[in-house]
């Protein structure tokens, strides 16, 4: 398998995006996706339910010492860093806000690159701040594949906008094309290649 996990990072806008994506995923998903909402202190549960109704994988809220399995797609809980350790499972911390934000993206970026190398898939999607973008260099520097959301199609721009400018992605694209990325990550995953 070409590559093991994905995760994506999301801010202002994301729970219109997610409800548009999450549902496009593939029933025989091969893979863990692992996602950074930014919501604050405020409860999840209603959201993963309504997500759950629509989606054809599991989706919860990680916990801690959890281990990672593919066909899911585990949400950072609010107001907790979510990080991948090196035996496959979650940790949950309480440490510092980055970037104004806890959860943050960058410390789950950072911590699935280090252990997925260059089998990690990194999206970055709308939002208004610049965490995510030192995470998505780390995917990129890792051999990583990576994706941003084109900053003009998005709620707002300023998220993708950062991580663009802070490296290369793999691709730029308007939501609806990462919704189609989202529907093929099966044969994605194994083989490199949307075709």
């Amino acid at each position: 398998m070409k590559y093991e996990a994905m995760v994506v990072g999301v801010s202002a806008g994301g729970v219109e995006a997610l409800n548009l994506l999450l549902p496009c995923l593939p029933a025989k998903l091969p893979i863990p996706v692992m996602v950074v909402l930014h919501i604050g202190r405020f409860s999840i549960e209603a959201l993963i339910s309504q997500l759950n109704k629509k989606s054809p994988v599991e989706i919860k809220e990680a916990d801690s010492g959890e281990k990672i399995l593919p066909g899911h797609v585990y949400f950072a809980p609010p107001n907790y860093h979510l990080l991948v350790e090196c035996n496959k499972t979650f940790s949950l911390t309480v440490g510092e806000l980055v970037k104004f934000s806890r959860p943050s993206i960058d410390i789950l970026f950072e911590s699935a690159a280090d252990f997925y190398r260059e089998k990690l898939i990194g999206i970055v999607l709308t939002g208004a701040n610049s965490d995510g973008a030192q995470g998505m260099k780390t995917i990129n520097k890792n051999g990583g594949y990576t994706i941003a959301q084109e900053p003009k199609t998005a709620v707002n721009g300023e998220m993708p906008g950062a991580a663009i400018a802070l490296s290369t992605m793999n691709r730029i694209v308007p939501l609806q094309e990462i919704a189609l990325f989202f529907s093929s990550l099966d044969k994605f995953v194994l083989t490199g290649n949307k075709s």
